[in-house]
Formats: structure tokens, C-alpha cells, sequence
């Protein structure tokens, strides 16, 4: 959630996401056209290029130093690639295979996987808890989990009835978020034991396309952004927590009186009333296009990221106490020549009262070093801890010495 990849017709871009009110390019490439799988190994040197004019080959770049590290051709198209600091997961749409990042060696191979037309897997960042989730089925919502570090089997979640659309695992590998081809119910599931730990209603009226299905780096907050203008985050907290009294209201009556009555209803009904509302929503100003979204804390606040395949990033405040409708403070261009277009914000949306979003949308205009709370490259993930963005495991992968990753013949 600190840096930004985008593929285009002419290469690929990398954007650092530091700023608010600026967007920095850090890298741009022209050598390879019609790019559109680009992964970038968080904010190292390493970018995994695939393009439309040799759609079965993966280049793995140096870009800084601007070498071709290795490339490798697959049967089929790839359709995803996946990567953290131990594995790099290529997927087609009938075969996983599962690298070792440190010498790009082949170690395992998943074949006759269901038809994934889409490419639909999700790896956790967690280098020492290095899952990977894919569908069991075409016809049902099973979710595979497999163990990239012991290259096995870890068990089968049945996720959803129909097929599934979006996986997405939390920064620890600890949880795994699905949705299907509804659209309308979000579940999530521990891991590696796939308990179901939570159960999200999308919406009841529409069936939608979920594009995007993320976690905060805290593991507090869960955002799904279909192809419809609304964008749902969700709390992630049990409301059988113990906790302070809350003040008699009337809603807390009801709401007590709501729990209560759930030991006596049937098991389908009770579960449609345990399941929480939309705790922040977005309306875009944009309907169809399919986007990408990130919970991020920039310059000390959280905001909302959400980039649309016509080029654009929406930057949104994030009131993580009450939640409501996010508020847009930015909008930039990502296609723009040299330095980056920005429309003018009074064109972006009707004026908004005064809210939380709104007092602290200027609060900082210095940008300030990015980091990653609640992330430990030690495999662990300590609450509040904070990492440095630049600073890189002494475990398996360290991009920024000169000797790490020389091209390698295959």
C-alpha cells in the first residue's frame, strides 16, 4: 500500500505513494509495449513484467539498474502473477507454478487446477506464512489453500455456493477474505484452519462483479469496490467482544433485544441479522470501469486509494472512529505526459459539510516516510509495530545490495 503499478500501452509506470498532494513517478519503461500484468516486490528494485505481445513469457526486472534478471515462458497466457519474499506465483488458467524468488528456481507445479478463465489467486505478503489461496471448483465457491512453504496441501474452505470472484488475504497471511460471482455476501475465514470468522452483507438488491477485495495493514478494516460507483469498507470486530458498558439507548435496547432473539431463530435467518452494514461507504463518480483499491496510511492518516482502469487515483479521507461517507481530497491523473494532471478539486465533488474527513484533509502538506504498521518481515505482526518502507528482511531477499539477484541463465 506504498507504492502504486500500472501497465499501459507503451510499458509500465511505478508511482510512490508518500504524498497526498503529490504523486511521484519513480520509475517509467517504454522497452516492452501493451504491458498488463506489472508486480512490483513491495518497494524494492524488483518488477515482474507480462505483456500482450508475448502473453506466455514472464520478464523479472531489475529496474534500477535497469537488467533483465531472468525471463520464463509458460504453456498458456498467464493470467495473474503473485509474489511476496520467499515465492513468486505464475498462474494460468489451469496450472499454478510456484518459484523460489531467491534463484527464480521451479518449485512445484499445480496442474489440472479447475478453469480460472480470470486468474483468480491470492498469496500472502507474509514471507513466513506464505499461503496461497485459488478456486477448488468452477461450479461452486470452494477456496484451495496450499502451503508455499512446505509446498502442500493445507485444506479446503467451503466459501460460498456459487463460483468465487475475489480472494485477498490479510498482511499476516492470517486471514483470507471471498466473495463470489454475486457479489453480495463477503465472508472471512482464519487460516490456515478456515473457521468462518466473519460474514459481510454487500448488498441484497443487484448481483455485482467485485474488482477488489482488500484488508488494512492492521486487519481492521475490509474494502470491496465492484463494478457499480459504491465502495464498501467494513470493521472487522466482534460485536460479543468484551467491552464498556455502552450507555441505555434506545438502539442499544433493540439492538440487544436483536442479539437475544438470534438463539431462537433458524439458522439461516439468525445469520442474515449477525451479518454488519457497511461501517465507511465511497460513491464514485464513476460507474462500469473496473478498479483496484488500498487501505493506506498516508502522512499519519488513513485514506482510501482507489485507482480506475481509465487512469485516474482517488485519493478519500478515512474517519476510522465513525466511519460515514468517505471524503475525495484528491484526484490524479496517471497517464499525463511528464508531470502529473491534476483536476481541480472544486470539480471533483459538491461541497461537504465539516467533518472529520474535512479537518484533517490538510493537516499535512510535508510528505513523510511511508510505513507499514501492523507488518513484521520476521514473519511476525506485532500490533502498532511500524517498518520502515525501504527496509528489507535480512532473510531471503535484499534488492538494494548490488550483488543481489544477477541475471540468471535459464
Amino acid at each position: 500500500c506504498s507504492s502504486l503499478a500500472i501497465g499501459t500501452t507503451t510499458g509500465y509506470r511505478l508511482f510512490s505513494l508518500s504524498s497526498v498532494e503529490q504523486l511521484d513517478q519513480v520509475h517509467e519503461s517504454n522497452e516492452i509495449p501493451d504491458v498488463y500484468i506489472v508486480e512490483r516486490l513491495f518497494s524494492s528494485s524488483l518488477v515482474v513484467v507480462v505483456s500482450h505481445a508475448k502473453p506466455q513469457q514472464m520478464n523479472v526486472y531489475h529496474f534500477k539498474k535497469g537488467t533483465e534478471i531472468c525471463n520464463y515462458s509458460y504453456s498458456s497466457n498467464i493470467l495473474s502473477i503473485r509474489l511476496n519474499r520467499q515465492r513468486l506465483v505464475v498462474c494460468l488458467e489451469e496450472s499454478i507454478y510456484i518459484h523460489n524468488i531467491k534463484d527464480m528456481k521451479l518449485l512445484k507445479t499445480i496442474l489440472d487446477t479447475p478453469p480460472n478463465t480470470t486468474g483468480l489467486c491470492a498469496l500472502s505478503i507474509n514471507h513466513a506464512n506464505s499461503y496461497l489461496a485459488y478456486p477448488g471448483s468452477s461450479t461452486s465457491g470452494e477456496i484451495a489453500l496450499y502451503d508455499g512453504n512446505t509446498l502442500k496441501t493445507a485444506c479446503t474452505i467451503p466459501a460460498h455456493d456459487g463460483p468465487l470472484a475475489a480472494l485477498a488475504f490479510n498482511s499476516t497471511g492470517s486471514k483470507l477474505a471471498s466473495a463470489s460471482e454475486k457479489g453480495t455476501v463477503i465472508r472471512v475465514f482464519s487460516i490456515p484452519g478456515g473457521q468462518k470468522l466473519y460474514e459481510f452483507r454487500r448488498g441484497m438488491k443487484r448481483y455485482v462483479n467485485i474488482s477488489s477485495l482488500v484488508f488494512s495493514m492492521d486487519s481492521q478494516f475490509l474494502c470491496a469496490s465492484s463494478n457499480t460507483e459504491t465502495v464498501h469498507i467494513f470493521k472487522l470486530e466482534h460485536l460479543t467482544d468484551s467491552r464498556p458498558e455502552e450507555p441505555p439507548t434506545w438502539s442499544g435496547y433493540m439492538g440487544k433485544m436483536f442479539q437475544a432473539a438470534t438463539n431462537y431463530l433458524p439458522a439461516q435467518v439468525s445469520g442474515m441479522m449477525s451479518q454488519d452494514r457497511a461501517f465507511a461507504t465511497v460513491r464514485l463518480n464513476i460507474s462500469g470501469q473496473r478498479n483496484i483499491c488500498a487501505l493506506s496510511t498516508i502522512q499519519k492518516l488513513p485514506r482510501l486509494l482507489v485507482t480506475t482502469s481509465d487512469g485516474h487515483l482517488y485519493i478519500y479521507n478515512l474517519d476510522p472512529q465513525d466511519g460515514g461517507e468517505c471524503v475525495l481530497i484528491k484526484n490524479h491523473s496517471l497517464l499525463g505526459s511528464g508531470k502529473m494532471e491534476e483536476n481541480k478539486e472544486n470539480d471533483l465533488q459538491p461541497p461537504v459539510p465539516q467533518s472529520y474527513a474535512a479537518t484533517v484533509a490538510r493537516q499535512s502538506t510535508v510528505p513523510s516516510a511511508s510505513t507499514m504498521p501492523g507488518y513484521s518481515e520476521d514473519g511476525g505482526a506485532l500490533r502498532g509495530e511500524v517498518i520502515p518502507e525501504h527496509e528489507f528482511a535480512t532473510g531471503p531477499v535484499c534488492l538494494d545490495d548490488e550483488n543481489e539477484f544477477p541475471p540468471v541463465s535459464i
